[in-house]
C-alpha cells in the first residue's frame, strides 16, 4: 500500500466533491490513471515539475510519477464510536490510513443545509474529536480489562502495561488526542498495536468560497488559530473551484487558473502538507526507457530505497549513483553531470535527499 490520506468530515461539508476533484486532477501519465481500488479510494498521480524537467533532460519513452491514495471516508455524526450512521464503517477505514485530512465547510450557503444547523467550524471539529477519543478510549479500556485479568500471573510486563493503558484512558477521557501526548517506548508500541485513531496525523482542510482570500475567511482564522495551537497545519481549498479545474482540459485548466490568480492549486497544497506532515520525500530514478518518481520517508538509506524499485535491489545493494536534481537541472545532461564528475558514489549507509536521482548497483540475487 502506498501513501494513503483519509477525507474525513461532517456530512455537506464537501468531502466528496473535494474527493472527485482530487481523482480526476494531476493524471499527468497514462501510467497512473485514476483507478478506483475500492468505490471510496483513489490512486492519482503526484505533480512534481522535477519529474518533467528530468524526462526533457533523460527522454525516455515515458515518465512515471509516484502517487498517493485518497480515501473518502463516509461522513461522521454524533455517535458514530457507538455506530451511529455509518461509524463503523468511518473507524473501520480511518484506521487503515497514514494520514488524516479533516475536511471543515467554511463557506455559506442555504442551499446546502448543515448537519447541524448553523455553520461554526470549531464545534464540527471538536465534534470528530470527541468521537474519535470516544472510539479509542473504547479499544483502550477492552485492552485494559483484558490485561487486567493477567495481572494475577505475577508478570511485572502486565503490571506495566496495565498502568500506561489505565493512564492512555485517562487522557481519552479527558478529550486528549493521542498524538497531543509525549508516550514513554511501552506507550508507543501499544498505541502502535491498538490502531488509535487519535494517533494519527492531521492536516485541517479549510473548504472556502470559491474566489475569496482565506485570509479574509473568519472562519479560517479560526481554524488556523486551532490547528497552530495543535502544532498541525492548515490549507485552504474550495472545492468547488478544484472540481471546476478538474473538469477542463490541462491547457484550460491553467488559463483558468491564471485568471483567478492561483499560483498553486489546493491539490497540491494537501498533496505537498501531506508529505511534510509525514516526513515523506521524492528521489527520482532514469533511463531512456523510464523516468520515475519514487516516496520513501526522510532518512531511508540508500539500500531501503532501492528496496522501493526493487527487492533484489536491496538485498544485493552494492552502491548508488547519486546526483540531486538541482546540479542535474543546472548542468542540462547526464553525459555533462558524468563528465564533469558531479556524479557521488554512495554505500548503504548514505540517506537519500529530496530530489536525488539514483542509479543502484547491485548483484542479482537468485
Amino acid at each position: 500500500m502506498g501513501v494513503r490520506i483519509g477525507l474525513v468530515g461532517l456530512p455537506n461539508v464537501g468531502k466528496s466533491t473535494l474527493f472527485n476533484a482530487l481523482t480526476r486532477a494531476g493524471v499527468s501519465a497514462e501510467n497512473y490513471p485514476f483507478c478506483t481500488i475500492d468505490p471510496n479510494i483513489g490512486v492519482v498521480s503526484v505533480p512534481d515539475y522535477r519529474l518533467e524537467r528530468l524526462g526533457e533532460i533523460y527522454k525516455p519513452k515515458k515518465l512515471t510519477p509516484t502517487t498517493i491514495e485518497f480515501v473518502d471516508i463516509a461522513g461522521l455524526v454524533k455517535g458514530a464510536s457507538r455506530g451511529e450512521g455509518l461509524g463503523n464503517q468511518f473507524l473501520a477505514h480511518i484506521r487503515e490510513v497514514d494520514a488524516i485530512a479533516q475536511i471543515v465547510r467554511c463557506f455559506v450557503d442555504s442551499d446546502i443545509t448543515h448537519v447541524e444547523t448553523e455553520l461554526d467550524p470549531i464545534r464540527d471539529i471538536e465534534i470528530i474529536k470527541t468521537e474519535l477519543c470516544l472510539a479509542d478510549l473504547a479499544t483502550v479500556e477492552k485492552r485494559a480489562d483484558k490485561t487486567e485479568r493477567m495481572l494475577k500471573t505475577g508478570d511485572p510486563a502486565y503490571q506495566e502495561e496495565f498502568k500506561r493503558l489505565q493512564r492512555l484512558a485517562k487522557e481519552l477521557n479527558q478529550g486528549k488526542l493521542i498524538n497531543q501526548l509525549t508516550l514513554d517506548a511501552l506507550e508507543e508500541e501499544i498505541v502502535s498495536e491498538l490502531f488509535l485513531l487519535t494517533a494519527k496525523l492531521i492536516v485541517y482542510v479549510a473548504n472556502v468560497t470559491e474566489g475569496e482570500d482565506p485570509q479574509n475567511n473568519e472562519y479560517y482564522r479560526q481554524i488556523q488559530e486551532l490547528a497552530a495551537a495543535e502544532g498541525f497545519p492548515t490549507v485552504a481549498i474550495s472545492a468547488k473551484i478544484e472540481a471546476d479545474l478538474a473538469e477542463l482540459p490541462v491547457e484550460e485548466a491553467v488559463i483558468f487558473q491564471e485568471e483567478l490568480g492561483i499560483k498553486q492549486t489546493g491539490f497540491s497544497q494537501l498533496i505537498q502538507t501531506s508529505y511534510a506532515i509525514l516526513d515523506l520525500i521524492t528521489f527520482f530514478t532514469g533511463n531512456e526507457n523510464e523516468v520515475r518518481a519514487w516516496t520513501v520517508k526522510k532518512g531511508a538509506t540508500a539500500p531501503e530505497a532501492a528496496g522501493k524499485v526493487h527487492t533484489d535491489m536491496q538485498r544485493g545493494f552494492i552502491k548508488a549513483e547519486v546526483i540531486n536534481f538541482a546540479e542535474i537541472d543546472r548542468l542540462d545532461t547526464f553525459a555533462r553531470a558524468r563528465e564533469e564528475g558531479k556524479l557521488r558514489i554512495e554505500g548503504k549507509d548514505y540517506q537519500v535527499v529530496d530530489g536525488d536521482v539514483c542509479l543502484f548497483r547491485f548483484n542479482a540475487i537468485s
